[in-house]
């Protein structure tokens, strides 16, 4: 069966529905497709992976039980994959056990639909969760804009999610290396707050561990600095600044308003004049243009 294209004013977004059962992939294709959706459809898990590997969908909806590789299993693999990890999974099956829902979740999935399943409850749970990825992947790839990246670790320290551009940074820096997590090692080692890998032709990649992120995850910051800007960067700021008025100070650097700061960080405009207040004392300023330009010569506008 192939995927149901609409027309060239779509703009929905792409829809993965993975299932063997004809009938359930017919009236699944045809609804999203009346939605405006753009539909990419496999039967089982290796047809799956073959349409990541061809377009990235906004969502997957995916049956549990199927040939070879199950549905829980698929979820997990790709899960895996940094850069697929941020696509949400729908679980759609006639498994409706509380140990089914909860393995379902534990794999990654972020919601659970029982068959026979319900189309207008399906298109408000896929265009809720398409909407909220979306949020959140343009809240991290704000980051990549400004020259660095994002990293996540999980609980057991595995890499459970990285922006594009830290996804390159950790490619140039560990490539072929045969240890599939070296990158993930190098940055749970670390207890510094700052590491540091050195790159040919005398550049380096740093990593700033920022704190604690949503389900126990661990964020790191990645930029790509010269031979000598990591000491030269943390020669004044870091010595005195905390890790979030680090991050406040970096986006003063780069021209941000405190709306755009508190925006971006997740918090209210007075959160972010309350750590302007303390980086001013803590360095020295009086004006946001002394604070800016401070930070700017310390690297933090790279």
């Amino acid at each position: 069966m192939s995927a149901k294209m609409p027309g060239p004013e779509s703009n929905a977004g792409v829809v993965l529905v993975v299932d063997d059962d004809l009938g359930s992939l017919n009236m699944l294709c045809d609804a999203l497709t009346t939605e405006g959706y753009s539909v990419l459809v496999a039967r089982d898990a290796a047809e799956a992976l073959q349409r990541f590997e061809m377009t990235l969908p906004d969502a997957v909806l995916l049956d549990a039980i199927m040939p070879n590789m199950n549905g829980f299993d698929l979820c997990q693999h790709i899960k895996q994959e940094p850069t697929w990890a941020h696509v949400p999974v729908i679980f759609m099956t006639g498994l409706s056990e509380t140990e089914q829902i909860v393995h379902a979740f534990s794999c990654g999935g972020v919601d659970y639909v029982v068959k026979p399943i319900k189309i207008p409850e399906v298109l408000v749970r896929v265009a809720a969760h398409i909407r909220n990825a979306n949020a959140a992947r343009l809240a991290r790839q704000a980051v990549d804009i400004a020259g660095m990246g994002i990293v996540l670790l999980d609980r057991q320290q595995r890499i459970s999610w990285c922006s594009p551009r830290a996804d390159h940074f950790l490619k140039n820096a560990f490539p072929c290396t045969g240890e599939a997590d070296a990158s993930a090692t190098w940055l749970r080692n670390d207890t510094s707050g700052y590491a540091t890998k050195p790159l040919p032709g005398g550049r380096a990649i740093q990593a700033q561990r920022i704190g604690q992120a949503e389900f126990g995850e661990t964020m790191f910051l990645i930029r790509e600095v010269g031979a000598q800007a990591p000491s030269d960067a943390m020669r004044l700021p870091d010595a005195v600044l905390t890790p979030r008025e680090t991050e406040v100070l970096s986006w003063l650097a780069k021209g941000k308003t405190n709306r755009d700061i508190a925006d971006i960080l997740g918090m209210s405009p007075r959160t972010v004049n309350k750590h302007l207040e303390h980086i001013f004392v803590k360095l020295g300023v009086e004006t946001r243009a002394a604070a800016a330009a401070l930070a700017s010569r310390m690297h933090y506008s790279d």
